[in-house]
C-alpha cells in the first residue's frame, strides 16, 4: 500500500507540473498571437508617411500611446487602440455603480450581478472604440500623403478594423485570465511595454554614441530605474496589520484566554489600476487635441482658425512634462486610488464581523469605533499609497525634462511592469501550493483507507 500511495503522489506532482505548463504555455501562445496581431496593418495607409508623422510625434503624449500599445498606433495596425476602450469602458461603469442605484443593486447581487456589469463595460468599450476608430481614422485623413484614398470608405474601414481589434482583444484578455495564470488584461498591457522597451534602449544608446545624452546620465538613470524598482516592490509589500484579539472560553465556567491575530491592510490596496485609468482618460484628449490642432491650415474663417489655435494650446499644455498635465495625471491618480480603495473594504462590516466573533482591538470599542478606527487607518494608508503612485508614475516626467530621453520607462510602464510581474508570480506560486495541499489530501485519504482496510 506504500508503494500505490507514493506512485498516486507521484503522477499527483507530474499532473500538478503537466497543468501548470498547460497554462503557461497558453499565456505565451495568446501573448504571441497579440505581437502578430499588432503587425497587421489597417488597409488604407501608407506605412512610411505614417511612420514619418509617428516619429514627429516623438516626445509628445501619441508617443507615450504608441508605447502603451506596443507599437501598434506607430504602424496604424488592429490593435492600435489596444484595450484602452475596455479600460475606459470600466471606469465609466463603476463610477456610475456608486451614483446609479440600479447598478449599485446589481453590485450587490454577488457573481450575477458582476456579470452584467461586465458586459455593460464590453458594450460600452464597443461605442468607445467606434468613436475613438472614426476620430483617428479623420485624424489621419486630415495628414497629407498617410491615407491613399481619403473618404468615407477609409474611415468605416479603420472603424471595422480598429474596433474588432478591440473585441478580439477583449477576448483574449478574458480568455488568458480562465485558461492561463493572471489578469489578461494587464498581461496584455505588460507585453505592450516590454515589447517597446528595446527600440527605445537602442535609441537611447544612439543618443549616447551622438553625444545628445552624457554616459554619466545614462548611469544615473540605469541607477534610478533599479532603484524605483525595488522601492515599488518594497511598497507593493508593505502592510499595516491592526492588532485583534480574540476571546476563547475554556470550557463551562472557566475563564476567557486570548488570542491574538491581525487584520491586513496593503498600504496600495489599488494596486495599478489608478495610474492604468489615469493613463487612459488623460491619453486619449490629449492626442484628439493635438491631431485636430494640427490637421487643418489656417482657413481664414475667424471661428475656425480660432477652434483650431486653442485645440493646439491645449495639446501644448497636455504634453508630458507640462505643468497641467502632471497636476492633472497626479490628480487623476489620487482620485482613483480613493475611488477604488473604499468600495473594497466594508468597514461596518468588518467591525460586525468582529464584534459577532467576540474580537477587538485593543483600545478600541466594539462596534461603530471599531469601523471608524479602520477607515481611519485605511484613509491614512490609501493617501499614502495614492503619493508614492503620483512619485513613481510622474519619475519619467521629471527624467525627460532633464536628460531628453527619448521613451518613457519609468512611472507608470515601471508600474505596471513590476505589480504585473509580481502577481503572475505569486499566482504560480499559490497554484503550485494548491495542487501541493491536494496531494498531501489524497495522500491522507490513501493511508486512511489503507488502515481501515487492514482492520477489516
Amino acid at each position: 500500500m506504500t508503494q500505490s500511495t507514493s506512485a498516486a503522489s507521484a503522477l499527483g506532482g507530474l499532473g500538478k507540473f503537466t497543468e501548470l505548463r498547460q497554462r503557461l504555455v497558453f499565456v505565451l501562445l495568446a501573448l504571441i498571437v497579440y505581437r502578430v496581431g499588432s503587425y497587421i496593418p489597417v488597409p488604407g495607409i501608407d506605412p512610411e508617411a505614417m511612420l514619418r508623422l509617428m516619429e514627429q510625434q516623438q516626445g509628445t503624449i501619441v508617443d507615450m500611446f504608441n508605447m502603451f500599445s506596443g507599437g501598434a498606433l506607430n504602424r496604424f495596425s488592429l490593435f492600435a487602440l489596444n484595450v484602452v476602450p475596455y479600460i475606459s469602458a470600466s471606469i465609466i461603469v463603476q463610477l456610475m455603480g456608486q451614483i446609479y442605484e440600479p447598478w449599485k443593486a446589481m453590485k450587490k447581487e454577488g457573481e450575477s450581478g458582476r456579470r452584467k456589469l461586465t458586459q455593460y463595460s464590453r458594450v460600452g468599450a464597443v461605442f468607445l472604440a467606434v468613436i475613438q476608430a472614426g476620430s483617428i481614422a479623420s485624424m489621419l485623413q486630415g495628414q497629407a500623403g498617410v491615407v491613399y484614398a481619403p473618404g468615407p470608405g477609409f474611415i468605416l474601414t479603420a472603424i471595422v478594423a480598429l474596433t474588432a481589434g478591440t473585441i478580439f482583444l477583449m477576448w483574449l484578455g478574458e480568455q488568458i485570465t480562465e485558461r492561463g495564470i493572471g489578469n489578461g488584461i494587464s498581461l496584455i498591457i505588460f507585453a505592450g511595454i516590454v515589447a517597446s522597451l528595446p527600440s527605445a534602449a537602442i535609441g537611447t544608446f544612439q543618443q549616447v554614441s551622438n553625444g545628445e545624452i552624457s554616459a554619466f546620465a545614462i548611469l544615473v538613470i540605469l541607477a534610478l530605474v533599479v532603484g524605483v524598482t525595488y522601492f515599488v516592490v518594497f511598497m507593493e509589500r508593505g502592510q499595516r496589520r491592526i492588532t485583534v484579539n480574540y476571546a476563547r472560553r475554556q470550557g463551562g465556567r472557566q475563564a476567557y484566554m486570548n488570542q491574538n491575530s491581525h487584520l491586513p491592510l496593503k498600504l496600495n490596496m489599488a494596486g495599478v489600476i489608478p495610474p492604468i485609468f489615469a493613463s487612459s482618460l488623460i491619453m486619449f484628449p490629449a492626442t484628439m487635441s493635438q491631431w485636430f490642432g494640427q490637421a487643418s491650415a489656417p482657413t481664414g474663417d475667424g471661428w475656425r482658425d480660432q477652434l483650431m489655435g486653442a485645440l493646439q494650446n491645449l495639446s501644448l499644455a497636455l504634453a508630458p512634462s507640462e505643468p497641467l498635465h502632471m497636476l492633472l495625471y497626479g490628480a487623476m491618480i489620487i482620485g482613483f486610488a480613493f475611488f477604488y480603495t473604499a468600495p473594497g473594504v466594508q468597514f461596518h462590516k468588518t467591525a460586525d464581523n468582529l464584534k459577532k466573533s467576540g474580537a477587538l482591538v485593543p483600545g478600541i470599542r466594539p462596534g461603530k469605533a471599531t469601523a471608524d478606527y479602520i477607515d481611519g487607518v485605511l484613509t491614512r494608508l490609501t493617501l499614502i499609497g495614492a503619493l508614492y503612485l503620483v512619485l513613481v508614475c510622474l519619475l519619467p516626467e521629471l527624467i525627460r525634462a532633464f536628460w531628453s530621453v527619448p521613451f518613457y520607462f519609468g512611472g507608470t510602464s515601471l508600474l505596471i511592469v513590476v505589480v504585473v510581474v509580481m502577481d503572475f508570480t505569486a499566482q504560480i506560486q499559490a497554484h503550485l501550493m494548491s495542487h501541493q495541499y491536494e496531494s498531501l489530501m489524497k495522500k491522507a485519504n490513501l493511508k486512511g483507507g489503507s488502515r481501515g482496510l487492514t482492520r477489516g
